[in-house]
């Protein structure tokens, strides 16, 4: 059965959704059949890909609210072992719709399940708010990687996402865990260094060992529909991610 892992922080900017789709295109990279689903209604992790969010038929709100069969929501992409359910902003109508549902907390989990056991792993890049889409993410995961930028607020508002992720797990998901915390957008700063001393200090070995930089090429990559390593394999932000990735692998083989 497939490992799930959702990336989730409710502040927005913080190379989620950039670390959801790299990680994903790593995964492939690296052998193993991999599925992103972009849970987000502004559809950035399905441009990432290369997609046109705006001409999609199928989209991950076509699963979870109009009965779609999740098998035709998945879509093959130019990239080795990776497949995607994307998203557009019709998206932004689930959070008011699934308030009105039973078990609403359990939707994502109960419409992927007929295939986890197809993919090695399934990437959830979460919408950046703590909303109903947001926890349909973390009760259908088993793992959750939070991206944090090494600026000044970047501790800021991580106490309400533990907080959320402890609930999730009295009450929805008793499996869910904290696979680590991701540092992102270092640079060669006091204060980034500042920042990333603080996050090891009180999180200690949940903290990723691999820091992303700030790197030019993450931010070119998606404007060309491109993962990194596909766009530029030898930039500092492609090996960042090859080097998480591979950490991410080991975590999970522990």
């Amino acid at each position: 059965m497939g490992v799930i892992i959702a990336f989730a922080n409710q502040k927005g900017g913080v190379g989620k959704t950039t670390s959801a789709v790299n990680i994903s295109a790593c995964l492939g990279n690296e052998g193993y059949k991999t599925l992103l689903i972009d849970l987000d209604p502004q559809g950035n992790a399905t441009q990432g890909l290369g997609f046109n969010k705006h001409t999609l038929e199928h989209t991950t709100y076509s699963a979870l609210l109009l009965d779609l069969p999740i098998q035709d929501a998945i879509r093959n992409t130019e990239y080795k072992n990776v497949y995607l359910i994307p998203s557009n902003s019709s998206l932004a109508g689930a959070e008011v719709e699934l308030i009105e549902m039973d078990n609403r907390e359990y939707k994502l989990r109960t419409t992927i399940s007929p295939i986890i056991s197809n993919f090695d792993y399934i990437i959830i890049d979460c919408p950046p708010a703590l909303g109903l889409l947001t926890i349909n993410g973390l009760v259908s995961a088993q793992k959750v990687i939070v991206p944090l930028q090494c600026e000044y607020y970047a501790l800021e508002g991580l106490g309400e996402l533990l907080q959320t992720v402890k609930r999730i797990r009295e009450n929805f998901n008793p499996n869910l865990e904290i696979s680590g915390i991701l540092l992102t957008m270092f640079q060669h700063t006091n204060l980034s260094r500042q920042v990333v001393s603080e996050v090891q200090q009180y999180l200690g070995n949940k903290v990723f060992q691999t820091i992303v930089p700030r790197n030019v090429t993450l931010s070119e990559a998606p404007s060309f529909g491109k993962p990194v390593i596909y766009y530029d394999g030898k930039s500092l932000g492609a090996q960042a991610y090859i080097a998480l990735t591979k950490e991410i692998i080991s975590r999970e083989s522990q």
